[in-house]
């Protein structure tokens, strides 16, 4: 690749995505955005990432897909950074990440004129074919947010409310039902599930406190067998009436797992065992890492637990419901990003079910980069 760097070969802009967990930088041709190289650095959160740390994982990120020697030759660089936005110069977000971006490029040699900064939504949303300017998005990875972006600045937004208060339909949202749906199975108020095994392996519980020492291989989406679901009696209707339950799940339909714990394997002892290690290992981190959870849910429900499928269910309800809240219109452009959505992601098909009596389908990015590509070019085209 070191021949497309010489002095004959024409401009270059530099495109960004400034996440929460990594820096991704991806340099390109400004005729027709060819990618040429790219970089990785640190997180870069606009708002909470120190400025220091921040400029300093940007550097690393454009340093490594920009080559010393063709550094003289960027004409323009644009950055869609998370806790930023490109609809007001005055956000904190903005100024942050205008700050750190300004002083890195400095500092590698790059005097490309102010860079474009965005938020990392409005880069990925310009990542979809054709640049589009106008249209929805709509994120769900560990956290959840859609916007409507209007001449490619974000105008209304909805949910992205952080663990405590939103994420509606997120990875946290589906890490954090995971949990909840192991302890009241554990205390008698759910219906049986591989959950509580998954779980209580992935967070390190003791082979003696898990469901049947970690044996049981959850149920069927109908609620199974005895053999497939020892722990629950098949019939148990007067004591699942007693406990209020209802017989489906209210959000999938599915008929739900008997609620009534037998005697044996999973006594009452094993059970209590079970949420005294559980909820000190839950709560002696950050809320947050209930995200990485989420596969474990994909799991269960691929093996038809009818928890899981439920909890799947609901969760693509969610981020309908954060769509709708946009008031979208037939036809209009839907742009899909983070791992719950992508090609093979465990809420695609659910999602585009839902929305397809809208009239609206789903197009899908990996992430902003090329977008940011995009958007470096449109500026370099609105100075020339």
């Amino acid at each position: 690749m070191n021949n497309d760097f010489n002095r004959s070969e024409p401009a270059l802009v530099v495109g960004l995505d400034a996440g929460g967990t990594r820096t991704r930088a991806v340099l390109a041709t400004a005729a027709d955005g060819r990618p040429l190289g790219e970089g990785a650095g640190g997180p870069g959160n606009a708002l909470t990432v120190p400025l220091p740390e921040l400029t300093d994982h940007l550097v690393e990120a454009v340093a490594q897909a920009v080559p010393e020697a063709a550094r003289g030759r960027v004409v323009a660089v644009a950055g869609g950074f998370a806790g930023a936005t490109g609809a007001s110069a005055d956000d904190l977000g903005h100024r942050n990440a205008q700050t750190a971006l300004t002083v890195a490029l400095r500092g590698l040699g790059i005097f490309a004129g102010p860079p474009h900064i965005c938020s990392d939504i409005e880069a990925a949303f310009a990542s979809a074919p054709g640049a589009p300017a106008d249209g929805l998005a709509l994120v769900a990875g560990t956290g959840a947010v859609a916007m409507r972006i209007t001449d490619r600045h974000c105008t209304a937004t909805v949910d992205g409310d952080g663990w405590l208060l939103g994420d509606d339909g997120s990875a946290f949202w589906i890490g954090r039902a995971a949990v909840r749906a192991a302890l009241r199975m554990a205390d008698g108020r759910g219906r049986g599930t591989a959950l509580a095994g998954l779980v209580g392996r992935a967070l390190g519980l003791p082979g003696e406190a898990l469901p049947d020492g970690g044996r049981w291989a959850g149920g069927s989406r109908g609620g199974g067998s005895r053999q497939e679901s020892p722990w629950y009696e098949d019939a148990g209707t007067a004591a699942v009436s007693a406990l209020g339950a209802a017989g489906t799940s209210e959000s999938s339909g599915v008929p739900a797992a008997p609620l009534v714990p037998a005697a044996a394997p999973w006594s009452r002892p094993g059970r209590e065992a079970y949420r005294m290690h559980l909820l000190p290992v839950v709560m002696s981190e950050a809320p947050i890492r209930l995200a990485r959870l989420a596969p474990l849910v994909v799991e269960a429900a691929r093996d038809e637990d009818a928890v899981a499928l439920a909890i799947l269910d609901e969760a693509a309800d969610q981020l309908t419901a954060t769509v709708r809240a946009l008031e979208p219109r037939s036809g209009e452009r839907v742009v899909a990003t983070g791992g719950l959505l992508g090609p093979d992601g465990p809420l695609t098909d659910l999602l585009s079910a839902r929305l397809h009596p809208l009239g609206l389908t789903l197009d899908r990015v990996a992430d902003g980069c090329l977008g940011a590509v995009a958007l470096a070019r449109l500026e370099h085209g609105r100075r020339s």
